[in-house]
């Protein structure tokens, strides 16, 4: 358990709905490679894995189903969506403009409770890069994210971009080996330190130093 208090535990964040509970638990199960692409999606195994009901896990598999993660196939029933290499780069090009927008909300707009707390995500992001902990560092990641999003208070753009980032996550964990977590802790500090600091330009900064490098990491492995 990390030795932190989670984002949730800081700051006040909308009450999840069982079904937000399961698209979580299930989309970590698959961002994270435990559930490979191309593999079928049973629902029964799901209910089993998440401990939830079979109701809010077949509501978070329509929601992935709308969003791409999982694709529904005559005959073959739902499957768990390949990575696409050729279209990652428009995914990145998407996120960019996207986050771009709300790291400028979030400067402009985010509480003092918020601010903080974004910077302790990246704090321990930094912490867990040095320690070479991956699962760590994508914990405060997403709580980074999850802080970030309600404190832009823009649903429109997080609606948005909640697709990309989890696409982006796959993609990260698919090719992991590849990547520097430290260079990617340090951009998240400085889209962090520019929210805290209610300074839009260097929030924006953050936001497309952070996106700089997911496209280097993704060329690496697309040019390769």
């Amino acid at each position: 358990m990390p030795s932190h208090p989670t984002a949730a535990a800081k700051v006040a964040l909308p009450k999840r709905r069982a079904a937000d509970l399961a698209y979580d638990a299930i989309e970590s199960l698959i961002s994270t490679m435990q559930i490979e692409p191309g593999s079928p999606v049973v629902e029964n195994d799901l209910v089993e894995l998440t401990g939830l009901g079979r109701t809010p896990v077949r509501e978070a598999l329509l929601r992935m189903i709308s969003i791409g993660l999982i694709t529904q196939q005559p005959r073959r029933g739902l499957l768990v969506s390949s990575i696409d290499l050729a279209e990652h780069l428009d995914v990145i090009q998407t996120r960019r403009v996207l986050e771009d927008l709300i790291a400028t909300c979030s400067a402009r707009r985010a509480s003092v409770a918020q601010r903080k707390e974004i910077v302790r995500c990246a704090e321990r992001m930094l912490k867990a890069a040095d320690r070479g902990n991956l699962n760590e560092y994508m914990r405060a990641d997403h709580e980074l994210d999850l802080v970030n999003h309600v404190a832009c208070l823009n649903k429109s753009a997080v609606k948005a971009v909640v697709p990309l980032i989890v696409q982006c996550r796959r993609f990260w964990y698919a090719y992991q080996h590849e990547g520097d977590i430290t260079a990617g802790a340090k951009a998240h500090m400085e889209l962090a330190e520019g929210i805290a600091t209610g300074n839009e330009s260097a929030a924006a900064a953050g936001a497309n130093r952070l996106l700089d490098y997911l496209e280097v990491f993704a060329r690496r492995i697309i040019d390769r």
